[in-house]
């Protein structure tokens, strides 16, 4: 006998739910990196997908254990801290020096550098009204 078995139905219920819609978020993440054009769009998708996705995944996990142990298993709770914390982290990153590399070849398609505003009660430039 497989240990799912031992699961009873109003456990394994939320349990899948909670599956199908973590790997369902995964799969949509997939399929925007996969559809949409450009490096700035696809860091988006995926981000969501993996955190959102990760989510779902991990709450089913600690529901499947707790239940099938009789007891609370929170350690995987760990694992989407982890994700939730590193996944963002790394799509900033990953998109600074995407820009900064567009910046210095002169791609066309990313935005100029705005100039920072004057600070409160610095004195006007040369040429600039007071």
């Amino acid at each position: 006998m497989t240990p799912m078995a031992e699961v009873p139905l109003w456990a394994a219920i939320p349990i899948a739910a909670l599956l199908l819609i973590g790997a369902g978020l995964t799969f949509i993440g997939s399929v925007g990196l996969m559809r949409l054009s450009s490096f700035y769009d696809r860091i988006h998708a995926p981000t969501l997908g993996s955190s959102w996705g990760t989510a779902g995944i991990v709450m089913a996990s600690m529901g499947y254990f707790s239940v099938l142990q009789g007891r609370p298993v929170l350690h995987e709770f760990l694992l989407g801290v982890f994700v939730t914390v590193t996944t963002p982290v790394t799509l900033t990153l990953l998109a600074r020096a995407a820009v900064f590399r567009d910046r210095t070849e002169g791609n066309p398609d990313v935005p100029a550098r705005e100039p920072l505003p004057p600070a409160a009660g610095a004195a006007p430039a040369d040429g600039e009204p007071s």
